[in-house]
């Protein structure tokens, strides 16, 4: 597709996996299940050819081939997400960064603070030439590596509304999910712009800290009544730790109080604020 990517070889091996690490400067290099991966899962950090043998067992049960990458030297992660229809229309959302925790996406800022402008325009290129060339119907998320020296690399593809595009159910004029179904119909796009200058999103993990960790919705007086602005989404999944189970979303004019204010959000669903003890009193402390 002629789009930057990290340098990669597709093995199936451990002795391919060796000579693919001499040829990037040796390790340790990344190896990528080709499909099925998603929050860490399908990718694994190898030291040596031995680290190999996890990654090629998952891949034979799973069906799958194993991707060799360069380990990349980046400063950041970014995603750009497209939506396209099938008459060819798109609709580029403002490229965005992600961090990660553990290998899940863990917050996700809207747009990506200090992007240097060019590299912003030829992120959402690169998303717009995959849509184009793989013949794309719905939303498409191109997530990237910004590279310690100055460049983007395409890390992953994911062919649905994205996590990293979360956001942009409060934070934008038309969410991933409608500009999703509108491609799909191939009605006109709706404007991905941003309704607000800082918009952060941060998921809901499952925690294992007490009450709130376990009943998700005991959460809401205090989040609610502390900031009305802010936006929770909770997806009715069983708890577990680590397990995304919701997002909170906030916007405004002042990134570190748009943070903020998403952090402690999730971080009380979470039950990470201490001792909570007896959360039935918490609506009509709050009101």
């Amino acid at each position: 597709l002629g789009v930057p990517c990290p340098r990669h070889a597709v093995v199936s091996d451990a002795a391919e996996v060796a000579r693919f690490a001499r040829s990037v400067d040796g390790f340790p290099i990344v190896l990528k299940a080709t499909r099925g991966g998603y929050d860490g899962k399908g990718v694994w950090v190898v030291a040596d050819r031995a680290g190999a043998t996890e990654a090629f067992a998952a891949a034979a049960a799973a069906g799958v081939q194993i991707l060799a990458e360069e380990k990349v030297d980046f400063r950041r992660e970014l995603s750009a997400l497209v939506a396209r229809s099938p008459s060819g229309q798109m609709a580029t959302y403002p490229v965005v960064q992600s961090v990660q925790q553990d290998g899940v996406c863990w917050e996700v800022v809207a747009p990506a603070p200090d992007l240097d402008p060019e590299l912003s325009v030829l992120a959402q290129r690169i998303a717009m030439t995959v849509a184009s060339e793989l013949d794309v119907t719905g939303v498409l998320a191109v997530e990237l590596f910004e590279t310690a020296d100055g460049r983007v690399l395409v890390n992953e593809l994911a062919m649905r509304p994205h996590n990293t595009g979360h956001w942009s159910m409060d934070g934008a004029v038309t969410s991933q999910f409608e500009n999703h179904l509108r491609a799909v119909l191939d009605l006109p796009l709706g404007s991905p712009s941003i309704r607000a200058p800082w918009t952060v999103m941060v998921n809901i993990l499952g925690g294992d800290r007490g009450v709130l960790s376990e009943d998700l919705y005991a959460g809401y007086p205090h989040v609610m009544a502390r900031d009305p602005r802010l936006k929770v989404h909770l997806y009715g999944k069983p708890v577990s730790p680590g397990r995304k189970v919701g997002h909170v979303t906030a916007f405004g004019d002042d990134l570190d109080d748009v943070r903020d204010r998403a952090h402690h959000a999730a971080a009380w669903f979470r039950g990470d604020l201490g001792d909570l003890g007896d959360l039935s009193d918490l609506g009509e402390e709050s009101e």
